[in-house]
């Protein structure tokens, strides 16, 4: 795989892992909410103007462009199991930024997809 390529990959792949990061910050801002008639639309509009769930729609589009340039030039096969390097990130990311767990399981299996990658990468 050539540089652009790589850097393709993984530009989408952060983009993606960003998104995600975004939206839970929003959420965290808003709240714990449930959809129902009552509050369908003060939810929305909540949703709909918290500047964090914007940031990640907006990595998400910009991800999905980088994403289909990224599949121009790398086999699908070799590129869509480089997606789970988000899932290291992420796990990363949220008990650096939220606080979350970050278990010995969370721990290998991290592991594991490290390996997976490194794998996948080497064909």
């Amino acid at each position: 795989m050539s540089a652009v390529s790589w850097i393709l990959v993984l530009s989408g792949v952060l983009l993606n892992a960003c998104a995600q990061l975004l939206l839970k910050a929003g959420t965290n801002s808003v709240g714990t909410f449930a959809f129902n008639a009552g509050n369908l639309l003060p939810v929305g509009i909540k949703l709909a103007t918290e500047p964090h769930i914007l940031g990640g729609l907006a990595c998400y589009v910009i991800s999905v462009v980088v994403w289909i340039m990224a599949l121009s030039r790398v086999e699908v096969s070799l590129a869509y199991p480089m997606l789970s390097i988000g899932y290291v990130v992420n796990a990363l990311a949220a008990w650096w930024l939220f606080g979350e767990a970050l278990t010995l399981e969370r721990l290998a299996g991290i592991g594991v997809i490290i390996f997976g990658v490194f794998l996948l990468a080497r064909t």
